[in-house]
C-alpha cells in the first residue's frame, strides 16, 4: 500500500493560500509582506511546492527532518499507536515515552539517564533553566552571542542573534559572552588554538566579573546553528566543562538542532568526549514528525528532586504519539546506519566538493560544517570579509540567491549572509552532488552580483 500520491494534487492549492492568507498569522513576519509557499507533498529528500515542482529539500524544513519525509516505517507508528492509546495524560506511564527514555538515554553521554519530555526545543532549554536555577539557588544564566535557544520568554532572552532584541526586557538574568567564531575571531585569534584559548578566558573572565555565586548555568550550543554552524575548536567544548566544574556551574548543552544524526553523530557532545548536566534536543528526535523535545538530565540533577517536587509540567509531556515516532525514528536511524551515511555524505561529498567550490568562488567567503552540517557564508569582499547581508537581516544578493536555488530546483536554509546546506541525514550521494550542483550555478550568479 502506498503511502502518498504518485503525483501532486493541485486542486486545492490556491485556496490553501488564500486561507492562509486570511486566518494564519506566521512566526519573525511581517505578516502583510509574506508570499508564502504551498507544500503539497514530500517524500525522502524531496518536497513539492504548489505549481508541482519539485524541490530537493536542503533546509530539512527547520533543520529537523533527519529520517527525510514520509518515512513509511514512523508514518505506519504513529497510525498504530493512534489505534492503540492516542493520548494519555503525563502522569501515567505509557509504553512509548519509557521506551523512547531508554532509547535516548542510551544514546546520551555519561550518566544522563533521566528524560523530562517536553514538546519542543524552547520549552527544553526553559526547564533546563529552570532546573539549574533550583539545583543552585542562584538566578543568572551565561548564553553566546550567535546563538538561538527558542522563542518563548526565558529561551528569547537566553538567545544571542537579532531575534531577542525587539523581546529583551533585560529582566531574565541572562548575561551574554562571546563564543569562538575563527573566521570573525572577537579575540584577534589567527589559529584554532589561538581562538580557543581565549575564548576560554574571555569566558571565565566574564564568570569571576559577574560572581560565580550568582551564575546557575552555561548555555551552550554544541553547534551554534541558525546562527552560522561555527563548530567549536577541538577541547573548547571540554574547557567549558572544566570552568563549570571549578565554579560550580551547571551546565547545559543544547542540541536542539545537532542531536540525532544531523552532525554524524548521535550527540555532538559526546563525540567530543564531554559530558553535561543537562542536554536539550527535539527536532530530530523524530524529524517533527509529531512534536517533541526534552531534557536529559543527569544523576546528580536528577537526585535533587528525589525527594522534593520539580515544579513544572506541560500537558502533553511524553504524548503517545510523539513519543511512538521517536522510537520508530531511532529505530530506523540505528537500523538503516542512517547517523553513519550522514558522516559518510559529510566527509566524502560535502567537505571536498564545498572546499572546492569555495576556492573557485569568490563570494565565498568560507565554508565550515560536519555531517549533514554545513553553511556557506557568502562576502561582497574576500579581503574586508564583508557580508552581502547583516547580522539578522538580508539584501538583494541574498534575495537573488534564495530565488535562484528555488527556481533550479534546491530548497536551501539561508540566514543573514549564509546559505545552510542541511540535508536530510538520509541523503544519498547522488542527492548530495545534485544539490551541490545548483549551489554552484548559484553562487555563479552570486559572483556576477558582487563583482
Amino acid at each position: 500500500m502506498t503511502l502518498i500520491p504518485t503525483e501532486p494534487d493541485l486542486s486545492g492549492v490556491a485556496r490553501t493560500y488564500e486561507l492562509d492568507r486570511k486566518h494564519v498569522f506566521h512566526s519573525w513576519s511581517a505578516q502583510a509582506e509574506l508570499n508564502p509557499m504551498v507544500i503539497t507533498r514530500a517524500e525522502g529528500s524531496y518536497v513539492w511546492d504548489g505549481q508541482g515542482n519539485r524541490l530537493l529539500d536542503f533546509s530539512s524544513q527547520l533543520v529537523n527532518t533527519n529520517i527525510g519525509h514520509q518515512h513509511p516505517y514512523v508514518v505506519e507508528a504513529i497510525a498504530a499507536q493512534a489505534r492503540t492509546l492516542a493520548t494519555v495524560a503525563p502522569q501515567h506511564a505509557n509504553d512509548q515515552r519509557s521506551e523512547a527514555a531508554r532509547l535516548i538515554t542510551e544514546r546520551a553521554p555519561g550518566e544522563l539517564n533521566k528524560v523530562f519530555f517536553t514538546n519542543g526545543g524552547a520549552d527544553a532549554n526553559e526547564h533546563a533553566v529552570r532546573m539549574a536555577r533550583l539545583t543552585t539557588g542562584r538566578p543568572k544564566v551565561l548564553s553566546r552571542y550567535r546563538s538561538y535557544h527558542g522563542g518563548t520568554e526565558t529561551a528569547i532572552n537566553l538567545t544571542g542573534d537579532p531575534r531577542r532584541w525587539a523581546n529583551d526586557k533585560g529582566d531574565a538574568g541572562v548575561v551574554h559572552f562571546f563564543g569562538p567564531y575563527l573566521y570573525r575571531s572577537h579575540f584577534h585569534a589567527t589559529t584554532e588554538a589561538e581562538e580557543c584559548a581565549r575564548a576560554l578566558a574571555h569566558l571565565e573572565q566574564v564568570i569571576q566579573l559577574e560572581g560565580p555565586q550568582t551564575i546557575a548555568a552555561v548555555l551552550l550550543e554544541a553547534i551554534p546553528g541558525t546562527a552560522g554552524i561555527m563548530i567549536p575548536p577541538p577541547g573548547y567544548l571540554r574547557g567549558v566543562r572544566e570552568l563549570c566544574d571549578r565554579y560550580g556551574i551547571v551546565f547545559i548543552v543544547d542540541e536542539v538542532m545537532t542531536g540525532f544524526g544531523r552532525t554524524g553523530s548521535w550527540f555532538f557532545c559526546a563525540e567530543e568526549g564531554v559530558e553535561p548536566d543537562l542536554l536539550t534536543f527535539a527536532k530530530g528526535v523524530n524529524s517533527g514528525y509529531v512534536p517533541l523535545g526534552g531534557v536529559v538530565i543527569s544523576d546528580r540533577i536528577a537526585q535533587e528532586f528525589a525527594h522534593r517536587p520539580y515544579p513544572g509540567g506541560l500537558t502533553y509531556s511524553g504524548h503517545p504519539l510523539a513519543c511512538a515516532a521517536a522510537v520508530a525514528a531511532i529505530t530506523v536511524m540505528e537500523r538503516d546506519g542512517i547517523v553513519e551515511n550522514a558522516r559518510r555524505i559529510g566527509e566524502e561529498v560535502f567537505a571536498p566538493e564545498l572546499a572546492a567550490l569555495a576556492a573557485r568562488h569568490p563570494s565565498v567567503g568560507e565554508v565550515r560544517g560536519r555531517g549533514v552540517f554545513w553553511a556557506v557564508e557568502l562576502v561582497a569582499d574576500r579581503e574586508t570579509r564583508e557580508p552581502v547581508a547583516p547580522t539578522g537581516g538580508t539584501s538583494q544578493v541574498m534575495a537573488a540567491a534564495v530565488g535562484a536555488c528555488k527556481e533550479l530546483g534546491l530548497l536551501p536554509f539561508a540566514n543573514s549572509n549564509r546559505l545552510h546546506l542541511v540535508p536530510p541525514c538520509i541523503v544519498t550521494e547522488a542527492e548530495a552532488r545534485e544539490g551541490l550542483g545548483i549551489v554552484e550555478k548559484v553562487l555563479s550568479r552570486v559572483d556576477e552580483l558582487v563583482k
